[in-house]
């Protein structure tokens, strides 16, 4: 009697234990799922359906449903996304592919946690009636050229793959000003697909596309970033902010209409017309093949600093393997 009673005794407690074990446990999720963490993300450029799949995982409530309160800034020359990531003054940021190599190389310790646009919608483009088509075409003429960035790296890895020698062209250093093309001074222009040509023809003018592609130039664009202090500190963070920012990312792709009159709630200034066309050029190069939006391969990185080293963008090779991680990805 003596036995079977400390037999039920030790039962009931170990039944206690396991109540209170599960009923603290489930607090301490609940707590989790209540709290909100704010973070910063500084996009690439000024706010446009290039970057629909983040406003989309904001106004749908991916964010809020991973304890998030994400705040998007818009990016640009005088808010560059890696120095101000780095700074910790931002916690996530979008900028080229490129750039995270050049930054690291540089000593600064950003990390690429996903690839937003896997394909570069950076392209040449020319008016209909100029005659140039191809890279070929650029010789004699006068080119325009973007210094320093994504931009140059591709344009210089196309001619040298086009076997055009770049002193056989005119280059002429240009920004967004974008009259001498229109005026016939400049003939070719570099811009992405997704915004400039869309802008020309909308004043009236078919173009020419001149694709990288075409010429084995295939690079990472837009790259979702944050530092090595976050990913080390805050594991768990990383992993809801790039969970909700791919669920954005999908949604936008299925839902262009929507996502479009959610960008344009992000500035006065944007025109449906323009956004709409933007969202509708930019799907083939956010999913260019069967892959899960956000993937990244190691080849592809190999590929993008071979590219680096042999223009002299780089001096020497950076570690790949600490240039980015796919473990958050699903």
């Amino acid at each position: 009697m003596k036995k079977s009673l400390i037999a039920a005794i030790a039962i009931l407690v170990l039944l206690a234990a396991v109540f209170f074990a599960t009923k603290s446990r489930r607090i301490g999720q609940s707590q989790k799922i209540d709290q909100t963490d704010a973070v910063k993300v500084r996009l690439k450029w000024l706010h446009q359906a290039q970057f629909a799949g983040f406003y989309t995982a904001n106004e749908k409530g991916f964010y809020k449903e991973k304890g998030i309160e994400a705040i998007l800034n818009p990016g640009g020359p005088d808010f560059p996304a890696v120095q101000m990531v780095a700074s910790g003054s931002e916690d996530f940021g979008v900028t080229g592919a490129d750039q995270i190599l050049l930054a690291r190389d540089k000593g600064v310790p950003i990390v690429a946690i996903a690839v937003i646009y896997r394909e570069s919608p950076f392209c040449y483009f020319s008016l209909k009636d100029s005659g140039v088509t191809r890279v070929q075409d650029f010789v004699g003429k006068k080119i325009g050229v973007k210094l320093g960035g994504n931009e140059e790296l591709t344009y210089r890895a196309m001619m040298k793959k086009a076997g055009v020698d770049a002193k056989s062209v005119t280059e002429e250093p240009v920004k967004f000003d974008l009259t001498p093309l229109l005026e016939g001074r400049v003939l070719a222009w570099p811009g992405y697909s997704i915004n400039e040509p869309i802008a020309v023809q909308e004043q009236g003018f078919e173009v020419n596309y001149i694709w990288p592609k075409d010429y084995g130039v295939s690079l990472y664009a837009d790259t979702l970033f944050t530092t090595e202090a976050m990913i080390r500190d805050r594991p768990e963070l990383v992993q809801r902010f790039v969970t909700a920012t791919m669920k954005g990312w999908n949604y936008a792709i299925a839902h262009q209409d929507e996502v479009v009159d959610f960008t344009l709630k992000q500035s006065e200034k944007l025109k449906k017309a323009h956004e709409t066309a933007m969202m509708a050029a930019s799907i083939r190069h956010l999913k260019p093949d069967d892959k899960p939006l956000g993937s990244m391969e190691k080849s592809k990185w190999e590929e993008l600093q071979k590219l680096l080293l042999e223009l002299n963008f780089l001096k020497k090779p950076v570690d790949i393997d600490t240039a980015f991680t796919v473990k958050f990805l699903e």
